[in-house]
């Protein structure tokens, strides 16, 4: 009788192990199914124009390699990478943080404590450092005569107090000053109006390009057009538009890093909530070695 209930004994253990073994494969596979249901194969990031180049080249790069997210990590499921990237300024990254909606909002500019209070679970993932420069048309003779211009004398530019280049500089020629800006109502601009107007306002006829690359583009175009070009937009356009000195201090990696040059800004990724581990996978990529080299590459000072 003994015999026979340890045999029973053993049996029981044996299939209760099996069954175990049945519920784990089963939960395991229910865990993948839901995975496979749940899993948001889509990354989107929205603002700074200034920044969406720089996202948009190692997007392509990440997807170029890799394809489906299952290449990435055995974790992940096999569906498709897809990450997309729209420009529309600063402040609109940052409401599309605030709204949720964009995974992450682009910014070249420091974000606020007022909004960053708006956004819950705020977290920041700096990719470097950018700077405005005062930049002109290459045949602007005004490089030539006169490489720096004081923080006044660009008041007087933009505020339309000077109206001619002989203003500037009697040499010059007596042709009107055309100024060039982002949307007074952005990131770049508040990072100008900031650092260099003060309480002075941009002349209201002022061009207000709706890019940084249709900045650049108006100042390539018109021979009397200045305007805050991007250090990284001057470095992509070497040659084509001129960077002038601010109160004798010209606009280098070196001196934005030291903080010597006084218009810099930050090119930073923010995110409303905790990171998908998708999400965090593709900010690893911004922040690794390759990903500062590309910020690097298109003419940006990197974080690291």
């Amino acid at each position: 009788m003994k015999k026979l209930l340890s045999i029973l004994t053993i049996t029981a253990l044996l299939l209760s192990l099996v069954l175990t073994g049945c519920g784990t494969k089963a939960n395991s596979d229910e865990v993948a199914s839901n995975m496979q249901e749940t899993f948001k194969s889509q990354i989107l990031f929205k603002g700074s124009s200034t920044l969406a180049p720089v996202i948009a080249k190692i997007s392509t790069n990440f997807i170029e390699e890799y394809k489906t997210w299952d290449q990435v990590s055995e974790d992940f499921p096999n569906k498709s990478l897809d990450i997309f990237v729209s420009a529309g300024g600063s402040s609109a990254g940052v409401k599309a943080a605030m709204d949720g909606s964009s995974d992450f909002g682009m910014v070249s500019r420091t974000v606020s404590d007022e909004e960053k209070g708006k956004i819950e679970g705020y977290q920041e993932f700096k990719l470097g450092l950018d700077a405005l420069t005062v930049s002109v048309n290459p045949e602007n003779k005004v490089y030539e005569v006169k490489k720096s211009l004081s923080t006044e004398e660009i008041q007087k530019i933009f505020s339309g107090e000077y109206k001619y280049w002989d203003e500037v500089e009697s040499t010059l020629s007596h042709e009107e000053i055309v100024i060039v800006t982002r949307d007074l109502g952005g990131g770049a601009h508040k990072v100008f109006q900031k650092k260099v107007m003060g309480d002075k306002k941009v002349r209201e006829d002022a061009i207000q390009a709706p890019s940084m690359g249709a900045l650049v583009t108006k100042i390539m175009e018109n021979k009397n057009a200045i305007g805050y070009a991007s250090y990284g937009m001057v470095n992509q356009n070497a040659g084509k538009i001129m960077p002038l000195d601010v109160d004798g201090v010209a606009p280098t990696k070196e001196n934005i890093v030291s903080g010597d040059y006084k218009i810099s800004r930050p090119l930073l990724i923010v995110k409303k909530g905790e990171l998908l581990p998708q999400e965090k996978t593709f900010i690893d990529v911004l922040l690794s070695e390759e990903g500062m080299k590309t910020v690097e590459k298109m003419g940006f000072v990197p974080a690291k």
